[in-house]
């Protein structure tokens, strides 16, 4: 049973796995935490889900549970039975879990990685010390300091925070020292220890695309890499995902892309799932140290990713699969495509402050060979991600046209 200081998400249509199979707790009740539930129910496993608020998505499992996440006692009585924890996003209290929990109970991703990759300036300095390419940076505490490093590298720059930011949010294009002003007051932070924590101002990336691998790794370091995909941004946040990245037919290419990542994933010692943001720069790309045509990390994902969610319909071991596998120390799934094609684009809030709708999704669930993601999210804000659709085929054209008209109709 709960402690006094949980409360159990009431739900009847779920159940928790036999004891006789492992068990995984997920610290995350959100999109990322229901779809890997929902791989661990799958397979016949357990799964439970501790989250500091009722999420939503969360809701529908037996094993949901609301309460304070960083409280040994909530955290001990969630991890009763479980084999391993994990988390669904980099900012989840892993240390706190691994202080709590016996040691029997593994936490993956481990704590020393999370700390690694949550913290922006930190990731990339330390993907930098090991060797991995990465765009030209500095960490700046003071705004002096930044408006140097800027003079540096060269305008434009991106400001980036160092922990919260994603979606676009946090990070902010610099083409002059009055952008980086602004960019400063509205971004800079003071440290977890009250000191200067500042931004990290980095060369602006003249690429030709953004592309992504998923590396799926268990804790003895046995790896595997999902295809190389395309990710393409709208307003600074990912619209739609092209599988397998389309003019990338060269192996050379697409094996590079994938040792770049998997070297990433080891650097960060990562299990389980590991995203990795590619830069593809551009073939006449000038000036700094880059070469033409190099990848460019740009920055890694500790967990499931947005841009691994077309791998539900298209390949034969899901990213929440593989996720689920590595950190309950199973062999690894097939990450390969089973289908030519797959593309995959995001459903956005229009609107913010009121419950979501079901507007749309029944005439998208008409639209053939669409399958319909809807997380299940209480409120809606502006560009919220609140599903996606995902459809399969045999060319990219037929495939995209299909995902982006099942898309449109939806309007939560």
């Amino acid at each position: 049973m709960p402690s006094p200081q949980s409360q159990t998400v009431p739900d009847a249509n779920s159940q928790q796995g036999d004891e006789l199979f492992p068990t995984l707790g997920i610290l995350g009740g959100g999109q990322l935490g229901k779809m890997m539930a929902q791989a661990a129910l799958q397979m016949g496993l357990g799964a439970r889900l501790l989250s500091p608020k009722d999420a939503g998505p969360m809701r529908g499992f037996a094993g949901a549970q609301v309460g304070d996440w960083r409280d040994p006692g909530v955290l001990q009585n969630f991890a009763d039975g479980c084999d391993a924890v994990t988390v669904e996003s980099e900012w989840a209290p892993a240390a706190e879990a691994r202080d709590a929990l016996p040691q029997q109970v593994d936490v993956w991703p481990s704590p020393h990685t999370l700390r690694l990759i949550s913290h922006k300036g930190r990731q990339k300095a330390h993907l930098r010390e090991a060797g991995l390419p990465v765009p030209d940076f500095r960490n700046c505490e003071t705004l002096s300091g930044a408006l140097d490093a800027a003079d540096a590298l060269g305008y434009p720059v991106v400001a980036k925070q160092y922990e919260g930011s994603y979606d676009g949010y946090g990070n902010a294009t610099c083409s002059g020292a009055g952008d980086l002003r602004a960019a400063w007051d509205d971004l800079a932070a003071e440290s977890d220890t009250g000191g200067p924590d500042g931004l990290m101002i980095e060369q602006f990336a003249d690429f030709e695309r953004e592309l992504a691998v998923l590396v799926a790794r268990t804790p003895g370091g046995k790896s595997a890499a999902y295809p190389v995909v395309h990710t393409e941004q709208r307003d600074h946040r990912c619209h739609a995902v092209l599988a397998p990245a389309p003019d990338l037919d060269d192996d050379t290419q697409r094996q590079e892309a994938q040792r770049v990542a998997a070297e990433a994933a080891a650097a960060v010692e990562g299990v389980g799932i590991t995203a990795v943001e590619l830069f593809e720069m551009k073939s006449s790309a000038e000036g700094g140290e880059t070469p033409d045509g190099k990848l460019l990390v740009n920055e890694l994902a500790p967990r499931p990713h947005n841009t691994g969610h077309y791998t539900i319909e298209a390949c034969p071991a899901s990213q929440f699969e593989n996720h689920v596998r590595a950190v309950l120390g199973l062999p690894l799934g097939d990450p390969s495509l089973r289908v030519p094609r797959a593309v995959m684009v995001n459903v956005l809030g229009e609107r913010k402050g009121t419950p979501p709708r079901f507007g749309g999704v029944r005439e998208a669930l008409g639209v053939e060979g669409a399958r319909v993601h809807v997380y299940g999210k209480p409120a809606v804000r502006k560009n919220r991600k609140l599903g996606h659709v995902t459809a399969t085929g045999a060319d990219l054209a037929g495939t995209r046209q299909r995902a982006e008209q099942a898309a449109e109709k939806i309007a939560l």
